[in-house]
């Protein structure tokens, strides 16, 4: 077990965690934010993205008592500033959302590549979705939908 104290989308936590318990688990069933979702469980599909300390995650991949002292952002946090807010917006008004299951790891990969560069070229758009998997848009949505967030800013 692991006492850990962390940040999480603005609000300081401290909970006992055992050794094995995974980030995603940790905020979807400890902390009831079930927006991000668990896809494949092995780091492959991007569903449970997550930003941690500035960095997209995938959060199956990190185990909570790696987090001790991390801040940790997730979707149910996006509206919170002006980037996010227009993320969502153009994602609605483009089709960047279809399903929706990808769509909060899609979001908070984009979100982190936003955070560090307000201006990015198509390949590093590219770049930072290469780890989200979506089977409804074909992606083209989305790229329009981020784009269009490019040209309000």
């Amino acid at each position: 077990m692991n006492r850990i104290g962390l940040t999480v989308n603005g609000v300081q936590v401290e909970k006992t965690v055992e050794d094995n318990r995974r980030l995603l688990d940790f905020l979807r069933e400890d902390l009831q934010l079930t927006g991000t979702k668990e896809g494949c469980s092995v780091g492959e599909c991007g569903a449970c993205t997550v930003i941690m300390n500035g960095k997209a995650v995938c959060s199956c991949l990190v185990l909570a008592a790696q987090c001790d002292g991390a801040t940790v952002s997730t979707i149910e946090a996006l509206h919170q500033d002006e980037t996010g807010r227009k993320l969502q917006q153009e994602f609605v008004r483009h089709g960047g959302v279809q399903c929706g299951f990808c769509t909060p790891g899609v979001l908070m990969s984009t979100k982190a590549l936003l955070d560090k560069n307000p201006r990015p070229s198509d390949q590093q758009i590219a770049e930072a979705l290469e780890g989200n998997l979506c089977r409804c848009t074909g992606y083209k949505p989305i790229i329009k939908s981020i784009k269009a967030v490019l040209k309000t800013e």
